[in-house]
């Protein structure tokens, strides 16, 4: 099965997440509003000190992560936010701002609201999963990852974001330590975000990938008859320069990035 390579991919990914959140739970940050940026849309549309954000365009909203998670992706988009003040429901219009926000993975453009919530000890708690529950959250996490970059490609070709995001070995490396210092749970989970990333790589409709194997089925699925050998040879040689040129472009990236580390530090 050509697509077995990818499914691996993102189910292995899957039982990742599933052992970090049956092991450890998920730590939750209240979506509390302890800070407005000046000038953010958030002071725009009218927020205050004290909000807790319990819904976004009707979907609740459990977490200050959950918050961020759909304002990052609804950038320059109108959302209808409903919030807790003081016990009454209040209902604020806000449209996120684009902006550049450096990332461990690099710099990426998303929807900006400039609300903060302080990490006070009462905002914070621990949601322990069974199993099943397990799963599903691990289904959700690998679904979001996979729309996330999907996202990113579509702005990449729109020409939207920056391609400072693609990263080679030099910075998974880097990153691989980074994560290992801070415990066994952020390696892991780290592992399972390069599992969907090479799935996803692997379906693109590139020949030598599998995707470039699906591809080819379906053209013969069209045409009525396979491919000739020179053709599809021809195709393999095409594959194999784009991907190498992926590599390499990649690798300069991690390279272009630790020479300005290193002139900064200069």
């Amino acid at each position: 099965m050509v697509a077995a390579g990818p499914l691996a991919n993102f189910l292995l990914a899957i039982v990742i997440f599933t052992g970090i959140f049956y092991a450890n739970g998920r730590a939750i940050l209240l979506p509390m509003v302890d800070g407005i940026a000046a000038g953010s849309a958030a002071e725009a549309a009218g927020f205050q000190l004290g909000d807790r954000i319990v819904s976004i365009d009707g979907f609740a909203v459990d977490s200050f992560e959950d918050m961020q998670r759909v304002v990052q992706t609804a950038s320059d988009t109108q959302l209808v936010f409903s919030v807790d003040r003081g016990g009454k429901l209040v209902e604020l219009v806000a449209t996120p701002q684009r902006r550049d926000v450096v990332t461990p993975f690099g710099t990426t453009r998303v929807g900006v609201l400039g609300v903060q919530s302080k990490s006070k000890p009462e905002n914070w708690h621990v949601q322990n999963y069974d199993f099943v529950g397990s799963v599903k959250l691990a289904g959700s996490e690998t679904w979001y990852i996979v729309e996330r970059t999907g996202s990113y490609l579509k702005g990449l070709a729109d020409g939207q974001e920056s391609t400072d995001q693609l990263s080679g070995p030099i910075r998974i490396a880097e990153m691989s330590g980074a994560m290992a210092k801070l415990g066994a749970s952020y390696l892991l989970n780290l592992a399972a975000v390069l599992s969907i990333s090479v799935g996803m790589l692997n379906l693109f409709p590139i020949p030598l990938l599998d995707g470039g194997h699906l591809l080819y089925y379906a053209v013969e699925a069209v045409r009525g008859k396979a491919m000739t050998d020179k053709v599809q040879q021809f195709g393999f040689k095409v594959g194999l320069m784009l991907v190498t040129s992926l590599m390499v472009f990649a690798t300069y990236n991690d390279i272009l990035r630790l020479t300005r580390q290193w002139m900064h530090l200069g």
